[in-house]
């Protein structure tokens, strides 16, 4: 007795639900991906990549809509390729979607990865590729839908635990709307009392004006708005408004590697002692790793950050090494350990420790994908 090859039996379970025999292909397989996708894909997600009626398939879980941009183009190949490879479960979606993995080589669903693409026909909407690990401080050039709870721990002279709430919502393909509200904790004096306040609100806006999948880079820019809301005598506030335009790029370097860089200027409507108008730039160098295959992804960077008062022409720098981590097996929740540390004025400016927990709640809710 003739034992088939799981392989062989996957295909035949595949080809029985198009009424066709695997004698019928005689053992050869489509080239295309279109053809690859008719054998193994579209009796669930449809002709269209829409997704059939589920009245037609065992299962209630609603289908994806490939021709959807919003949801098509925010994905990268790289999750699209482990689902399709492994199954649903390895990025914590349902086991309705089947391993492929024994049917297709990587290549064959790479293909059909491609031909999955072409059913989001309008190319204004940055591919999720360009959405690189997002740095600590630096802002980066993809609109995205996120949630991101940020701490920073001074551990040198007056103490502080300052932590900062950034909601951010894509509108458009190629907009964002962000807001953030800072509070915390800090001494006055080193060794005094500790005050708690709530900071200044910032609202924001970011527009991507280039990206290109073929040259890896994506060019924003964008503008923010810092109004007075906080307690200036507390310390938790400037005391007027502050406007913040800038411009943020990103690049896809080889290897897995990756760039952001991004620069600005800091414009108070009034001067004070507490604010005045700078400049800053901001670089990040990275890199992504996936130790075990279609598992969790480690990024290290670096980031290097400069600032100076435009009255003076005098730029502090600073250093802050980094690692993020994804957390689940969605890798929507991430977080992200560095330490800022001053390579000039050291005596004056202390060395702070920095967290964030980033939710990007687009890809599922808090408690999905674990």
């Amino acid at each position: 007795m003739e034992v088939s090859s799981p392989r062989s039996a996957f295909l035949s379970l595949i080809l029985s639900c198009w009424a066709v025999s695997p004698s019928a292909l005689a053992g050869q397989f489509p080239e295309t991906g279109q053809g690859l996708y008719q054998i193994g894909c579209a009796k669930c997600h449809g002709n269209d990549g829409r997704g059939v009626d589920l009245s037609t398939v065992g299962f209630d879980i609603p289908l994806p809509d490939f021709s959807d941009c919003s949801f098509a183009s925010r994905e990268q190949d790289a999750d699209w390729l482990a689902v399709a490879h492994q199954g649903g479960p390895v990025r914590g979606f349902s086991s309705s979607m089947p391993a492929f993995g024994e049917a297709f080589s990587i290549e064959q669903i790479q293909r059909i990865t491609d031909f999955i693409r072409s059913f989001c026909t309008d190319p204004v909407w940055p591919r999720g590729e360009l959405n690189l690990p997002r740095a600590l401080v630096t802002e980066k050039a993809y609109p995205e839908d996120e949630a991101v709870w940020t701490t920073a721990v001074t551990t040198e002279g007056e103490g502080a635990v300052i932590n900062e709430i950034v909601y951010e919502r894509r509108f458009g393909a190629r907009n964002q709307i962000e807001l953030k509200l800072p509070l915390g904790v800090q001494q006055t004096i080193s060794g005094g009392d500790w005050n708690g306040g709530v900071g200044d609100l910032a609202v924001g806006v970011k527009r991507a004006l280039f990206h290109g999948l073929e040259e890896g880079s994506i060019v924003s820019v964008g503008a923010e708005a810092v109004l007075p809301t906080g307690d200036e005598d507390r310390g938790f506030g400037k005391g007027t408004v502050v406007v913040e335009p800038f411009v943020a790029f990103g690049q896809i370097l080889p290897a897995e590697g990756f760039l952001h860089a991004q620069a600005g200027l800091e414009l108070p409507a009034e001067e004070s002692d507490t604010v005045e108008q700078e400049a800053f730039w901001r670089l990040v160098v990275g890199r992504t790793f996936t130790p075990q295959p279609w598992g969790r992804t480690w990024s290290p960077m670096l980031e290097v950050l400069a600032t100076m008062e435009l009255d003076e022409g005098a730029v502090d720098w600073d250093l802050l090494p980094q690692i993020q981590v994804s957390l689940n097996k969605r890798q929507h929740i991430l977080a992200n350990i560095g330490v800022r540390v001053p390579a000039t004025n050291a005596a004056t400016r202390d060395t702070t420790v920095l967290f964030y927990i980033l939710w990007d709640w687009f890809d599922g809710g808090l408690r999905d994908g674990w």
